[in-house]
């Protein structure tokens, strides 16, 4: 999928990705939603908005309130891609979320997925 198809992607259709990815791995959507709160700043009710608006994936990362800065700590690679590595920041918060929510199914630890 070419870069600029995921910006415009709706975020009502990569929340439920993330949520299934979760749940077949026996972890919560409230899980997915703490990882989603700590990187982007979004409470439980500006993320519910943001839903509710079904705005484009580019357009949540813009507006997330605050990206935590502990995100750098973020490494290792996701779609062939080494994440730390990545230029374009709109890209790389993508791909930080998508590294979140590997290791989530992956088994890890709530405090180590939000590097505590």
């Amino acid at each position: 999928m070419p870069r600029t198809n995921i910006f415009n992607m709706s975020l009502n259709k990569i929340y439920p990705m993330f949520v299934q990815k979760a749940e077949r791995k026996n972890r919560t959507p409230a899980e997915v939603n703490q990882i989603i709160y700590w990187l982007t700043g979004y409470s439980q009710t500006e993320l519910a908005a943001q839903l509710a608006k079904d705005i484009p994936y580019q357009t949540f990362f813009e507006e997330a309130p605050q990206m935590n800065p502990n995100c750098v700590l973020i490494t290792g690679v996701v779609c062939g891609v080494r994440v730390e590595d990545i230029e374009d920041l709109l890209m790389q918060k993508i791909r930080w979320l998508d590294k979140l929510v590997d290791e989530l199914a992956k088994g890890k630890t709530m405090e180590k997925i939000l590097r505590t």
